[in-house]
């Protein structure tokens, strides 16, 4: 699998950059793929539920409850780190229904996720640093949207960044489509809204 420096040299490669061994080299590329590279990761992890990236946690309750609004808090995970919340299940919910069964009420503020429930399970986008664990419409999506960001720093070109994103987002949406195909779709539960309209 690709490590940070492929994935760096695949985006500055996109863009007929020269490419390099390590990002602590003095080169524009290194530099700018140093800098930036971290911050494009989760961007994408947070972009889209990818399988390699998707995580389960049960949290427990804060000690101290939200000030109004909500009976609980929790705080979510840092190991490894949330980027997004999936859906939040709890003792009434189990794999057959959707956790995001609208009788689920739940916010997320800050680091923290508000609600009437007693107990919080999730599933969540996590921080995922180990490029081992990426697929490979991962790896390239990361390429795509890094090389669309430094386009412009590395060649000039606004239209060429403009072109990386293009392809950034053809990406992706092979990306769902894939990820569509492996394993059982969720079982979606229509509320009485829902039912009172048919």
């Amino acid at each position: 699998m690709p490590s940070v420096v492929d994935i760096c040299n695949e985006a500055i490669d996109l863009l007929g950059g020269s490419t390099i061994t390590d990002l602590t080299e003095s080169s524009k590329e290194a530099r700018l793929c140093n800098r930036r590279y971290e911050t494009v990761r989760d961007k994408v992890l947070r972009s889209h539920p990818w399988n390699s990236a998707i995580t389960r946690a049960t949290l427990a309750q804060d000690s101290t409850a939200p000030e109004f609004g909500f009976t609980y808090q929790y705080t979510l995970p840092t190991d490894p780190y949330c980027l997004k919340v999936l859906s939040f299940w709890n003792s009434n919910v189990d794999s057959e229904i959707a956790a995001y069964d609208s009788q689920v009420m739940f916010k997320i503020e800050g680091r923290k996720i508000l609600s009437d429930e007693g107990t919080c399970k999730i599933t969540y986008v996590a921080r995922v640093t180990d490029t081992e664990q990426f697929d490979s419409l991962l790896s390239s999506a990361i390429a795509y949207r890094l090389a669309s960001e430094v386009a412009y720093a590395i060649t000039g070109s606004n239209s060429l960044g403009q072109q990386m994103y293009q392809l950034y987002q053809a990406n992706l949406a092979e990306a769902r489509s894939m990820d569509a195909m492996e394993g059982m779709p969720d079982k979606i539960i229509a509320d009485s809204f829902v039912n009172s309209r048919f």
